[in-house]
């Protein structure tokens, strides 16, 4: 009885002595940089504000803990903006502007974001002092009006992966897991060049394309042919491609090791229009990913190839009887879809930044969203669901936190699914 009494009140104890708390930063992915500091208000720490930092596509967001303390890790040493989200500070009060650190200044005409960079170290302290003061905020239709173009940036870029994957599940019927994977290999390509090599970008990034092509074709000629020749069926093609996609991402973390890789040029100061901000790449990438896909467009609706693509994705008994090499016209999806993944996988390096092994597989579910969201099969219709999530993922941040943006791309499918099963480019199918 004695040893029982012990036991239960060994296990008392444990159960209400207080959980040790978590340093800042320990719930986020560690690099070589971080912001860090202290917030107090009248030499008093605050607990519970939230704050976030944001550049060229990075975001981040973390609260103050008991100790006022906060940190927040960045891919690479670059100039950031810092957001304190005034709502969760004491009523009354600001960031005090006349106690700003060196280095760190306001953003004009709000009180709430900073502009910060690294000295000669990768970690910067930012220790903030409230003081009573008037806020100014971003109106709400500027906020909505600088998300969508995000959006719609992040949507193009999608949308080129989704093509190259509607392409494939089109004419082969099979849901690549892989495609996550042929992205990130456009970004490790350029890497190889630029980082490990030394040499220009813009070889890189032709070599990227390139590479992205013979992958496509390797997939096909050694794999997927072979396979579709022996007859297996959907279900046992889509359980290879999810063995070749944990192949091929492991593959790739051991040829550049598990840290991320900023491309030359990466994280350039944003241009502001209105209410709207936009880097160079921005504009560059969105130009880019258009091109494309009026090219693709262009090549669907016009070409022989292109024509024979569409005829298979309808009916591929119905096209090999009238003549069309299906094998042929299948092998070139696979080379245009590893082309349209390596240029996506380069636009996505830019975005993110950085390219890191398994960034590809960050792509997949969005990549599979819009697929479904626009109709299986249909090319256009996974440039209009790509468009779709996008804006939804960056509008979504208005109401919701950032770290549940994705899950916002879900909902709008479930919902336009809801109203039409079938996608919104897709056909009704008879079932049983």
């Amino acid at each position: 009885m004695a040893l029982l009494a012990i036991l239960a009140a060994l296990m008392l104890a444990i159960l209400i002595t207080p959980p040790a708390h978590a340093a800042p930063g320990d719930d986020q992915e560690k690099t070589d940089f971080y912001f860090g500091g202290v917030i107090t208000n009248k030499d008093e720490p605050v607990k519970g504000v939230v704050i976030g930092v944001e550049g060229d596509g990075f975001t981040a967001e973390t609260k103050t803990d008991a100790d006022g303390r906060w940190k927040l890790y960045v891919p690479k040493k670059a100039t950031y903006t810092l957001v304190v989200d005034e709502d969760t500070l004491p009523k009354g009060v600001i960031i005090d502007p006349a106690q700003l650190p060196e280095g760190i200044k306001a953003v004009q005409g709000k009180t709430g974001e900073f502009e910060a960079s690294f000295g000669l170290t990768g970690t910067k302290i930012v220790n903030l002092f409230l003081g009573a003061g008037e806020r100014q905020t971003t109106s709400f239709f500027d906020q909505l009006l600088n998300r969508t173009i995000g959006g719609i940036n992040f949507g193009l870029l999608l949308g080129l992966a989704s093509m190259g994957a509607a392409l494939i599940y089109g004419t082969t019927r099979l849901s690549n897991f892989a495609h996550g994977e042929m992205v990130t290999w456009g970004g490790v390509a350029v890497v190889i060049v630029t980082s490990f090599l030394h040499l220009p970008l813009w070889l890189g990034i032709i070599v990227a394309i390139a590479a992205g092509g013979l992958l496509g074709w390797a997939l096909d000629a050694g794999l997927w042919r072979p396979l579709r020749k022996r007859g297996l069926g959907v279900v046992q093609l889509m359980i290879v491609s999810i063995g070749l996609s944990l192949a091929l991402r492991y593959a790739l973390q051991y040829i550049i090791g598990g840290e991320t890789y900023q491309l030359p040029g990466a994280s350039p100061a944003p241009m502001t229009f209105g209410p709207v901000s936009l880097s160079w790449i921005d504009m560059v990438g969105m130009g880019v990913s258009l091109a494309v896909i009026i090219g693709m467009a262009v090549f669907l609706t016009r070409t022989r190839i292109g024509k024979a693509t569409r005829a298979i994705s309808d009916n591929p008994q119905l096209a090999a009887a009238s003549g069309i090499d299906v094998d042929k016209v299948i092998r070139i999806t696979w080379i245009i879809a590893g082309v349209l993944a390596a240029i996506s996988g380069i636009l996505w390096a830019y975005f993110r930044p950085g390219v890191k092994w398994d960034m590809g597989m960050q792509m997949l579910l969005l990549m599979f969203c819009a697929i479904t969201l626009g109709g299986l099969g249909s090319a256009m219709g996974a440039l209009v669901g790509s468009l779709i999530v996008g804006i939804a993922v960056e509008i979504s941040t208005l109401w919701i936190p950032t770290d549940l943006k994705y899950a916002s791309a879900l909902v709008a499918l479930i919902v336009v699914l809801l109203v039409r099963p079938q996608g919104l480019f897709g056909r009704k199918e008879r079932l049983g």
